[in-house]
């Protein structure tokens, strides 16, 4: 490039050159295609050379060349005031100011290339780091990104096939696809390690205001927000940068199109040679089709998941004890105040992980001799629940209406069908009154319906004063108690009583944790500000393992001893207590490869109670042994309906 001061316009008509340098022999292809540098000119007439850049593919991928001579060294551009005048210390006029800022590259040419390069590696390592990212945590090493993506070159080979306008169109397509399917092979890698499972695209999104939710309740409202917009930011500049890159390397391919073509056939080659001989680097093929195989995937689970919404709903419509009559439901059981109870996160990890499992051990069998110290005997065993990390009111549902309900649909289909819940068999005998005490829940909850609950106690219905403990909206002990205050312990009842009870201390984060209190000391709660804020903060505990281990322990401690306390207080001769875990606890808790099985416990004074399940073979105290017998969550309805005398009377809806 030559000077041009004092020539005016001539700021657009330099040549373009190479990566080498060398000057194109046409102004085509190489020219600017999506963002093409404006030119500028002086209004004057004066002053045109601000624009004197080389043009570029649409992020910019001609390298730059050292010019010699230039205004941008510190010339006329300089000193434009924007009306061909001097004197000035830089441009004046929105025009002048964009071409000189433009113009960076004209003025400082090695840093220009410097650049130049940083972007283009840049661009390369995104998109093939997007196309060979995992979706999984522990797949996530560098020996993964060492391979041959048969997507670039199949990419590459269309781009070199397409003229100007179509390319770019197609690359920054191709780049925002890229951007979306990075995002979710990390939903996936979250959702698996949260929940045991895959992200959902039909059926997830609704979770994430749970998320925002749980976030606000453990670490603050303004973390959640600023949480939120963060990564909603953060969601934009992927798909965006992903673009932009793909733009990029599309430019530089047709810079030199004999050159690309020649590079893409040999790479087509030895993808294929790769994938016929089966080649491995570190345990993964060589010639890899990650993103092909993504795509088909999740277009089956998509499928998937619309076609389970029909069939599972006439599955729910169809129902062994639907059609049962009231005084055929569970005779066995009358009279008897029963309770159901399940304990946040308790799952199988908590009794037989080394971690974990000596202290919750230890206060299993303290429990199990204080119970029979009080006249208590008790029968354990292992369900296999239907979810994992979270969604515990999968797990309930699964448990107390005997279907298989592992996804937020099938949850919305049973919830809004007849299909009869365990509980609600008991509110269908008229025999029972009905009660659910949910600490958890602190907005509607049309679901008492289905559960068959007459009346509801909520997060504010308890008459609760003291501090939350990060999720949990109070300790266990004090909702039992106040389920003792409000129902249980009322006098002047003429009905036993069915509740259903969520233990909710034992939720992550895992900190704060509360800690037990003497029972008359309870009040409104007040008494645990101090246990509060001496505990652990969730910010401390929520991202470290080890403490995570520890603290989850220690809170299925304080709740299987907050519930054991409270029967061996105030149980009587009629009260049956069946307790269980909803699901495991999170992967970086539980193992990477944990079951999904939670232990179960039904424990009564009456023993006429235990030996209607004796066939069941469970073991005898509240730990369940190694190999006692393990069911799946949706059997227990219908073996604990049977067990206690119902009669089946199906109905097929």
């Amino acid at each position: 490039m030559t000077d041009t001061a004092g020539t005016g316009g001539s700021a657009g008509a330099t040549e373009t050159t190479d990566a080498a340098g060398t000057a194109e022999a046409t102004g085509t292809d190489v020219t600017a295609e999506a963002t093409e540098a404006p030119e500028v000119t002086d209004t004057a007439g004066t002053g045109g050379s601000a624009g004197a850049t080389e043009t570029t593919e649409a992020t910019g991928t001609a390298e730059p060349t050292e010019a010699t001579g230039t205004a941008g060294s510190g010339g006329e551009n300089a000193g434009c005031d924007g009306r061909g005048g001097t004197g000035d210390a830089g441009p004046r006029g929105l025009r002048a100011r964009v071409g000189y800022w433009w113009d960076w590259r004209g003025r400082h040419p090695r840093a220009a290339r410097v650049v130049w390069w940083m972007t283009t590696a840049a661009s390369l390592v995104l998109v093939l780091g997007a196309l060979l990212l995992p979706n999984r945590l522990f797949a996530l090493h560098a020996s993964r990104f060492l391979r041959l993506p048969v997507e670039a070159v199949i990419g590459s080979a269309l781009l070199l096939a397409l003229p100007r306008r179509p390319r770019v169109a197609l690359a920054a397509l191709a780049g925002t696809a890229l951007g979306a399917l990075t995002i979710l092979n990390v939903l996936d890698m979250q959702f698996v390690e949260y929940l045991g499972r895959d992200f959902n695209l039909v059926l997830d999104w609704t979770l994430l205001s749970d998320a925002q939710s749980y976030v606000a309740d453990s670490l603050g409202g303004a973390v959640a927000v600023a949480a939120s917009i963060g990564l909603a930011v953060l969601v934009v500049l992927i798909m965006a940068v992903m673009a932009l890159a793909t733009v990029r390397l599309s430019g530089l391919l047709v810079r030199d199109a004999r050159r690309a073509t020649r590079g893409t056939l040999i790479a087509g080659t030895a993808w294929v040679a790769c994938s016929v001989v089966g080649l491995q680097y570190a345990g993964a093929p060589v010639a890899s089709d990650q993103v092909a195989k993504t795509v088909v995937s999740e277009a089956k689970r998509v499928r998937n998941t619309l076609k389970d919404e029909a069939a599972f709903g006439k599955v729910a419509r169809s129902d062994t004890f639907g059609a049962t009559p009231a005084d055929q439901l569970v005779p066995d059981l009358r009279g008897k105040d029963v309770v159901f109870t399940f304990i946040e996160s308790y799952g199988r990890s908590a009794i037989e992980d080394p971690g974990m499992a000596p202290g919750v051990d230890e206060t299993l069998a303290a429990r199990t001799a204080a119970l029979t110290k009080a006249g208590f005997s008790a029968k354990s065993g292992w369900l296999t629940s239907a979810t994992y990390g979270g969604s515990s009111w999968l797990g309930h549902s699964t448990t107390l209406s005997g279907l298989w309900v592992d996804t937020q649909q099938r949850y919305r289909t049973v919830m809004a069908s007849d299909h009869l819940s365990l509980t609600k068999a008991f509110q269908k005998t008229g025999a029972w009154d009905t009660v659910g005490v949910m600490p958890g829940v602190q907005k509607g909850w049309p679901e008492a319906k289905f559960y068959g609950l007459d009346k509801v106690y909520n997060a504010f219905g308890m008459g609760y004063k003291g501090p939350k403990f990060s999720w949990s909206t109070m300790p266990d002990q004090y909702a039992l108690e106040a389920f003792q205050r409000l129902e249980h312990g009322r006098t002047g009842r003429d009905k036993p009583l069915m509740s259903e009870i969520i233990l909710t201390s034992s939720h992550q984060p895992w900190a704060p944790i509360p800690k037990m209190v003497g029972w008359d000391q309870l009040g409104d709660g007040s008494v645990f500000e101090g246990i509060e804020a001496a505990g652990l903060k969730a910010s401390d505990v929520i991202a470290d393992s080890a403490k995570s281990k520890a603290e989850y322990g220690k809170s299925i401690q304080y709740s299987v001893t907050a519930l054991t306390e409270w029967l061996e207080r105030y149980g009587t001769d009629d009260t049956v207590l069946v307790f269980l875990g909803d699901h495991q606890p999170i992967s970086r808790v539980s193992g990477d490869h944990a079951s999904r099985d939670v232990p179960i416990s039904i424990v009564a004074k009456d023993p006429k109670v235990l030996d209607k399940i004796s066939s069941w073979n469970w073991t005898d105290g509240l730990r369940p042994a190694h190999d006692a017998p393990v069911w799946k969550m949706s059997s227990f309805r219908d073996r604990f309906l049977t067990a206690y005398g119902s009669t089946p009377h199906p109905s097929k809806g």
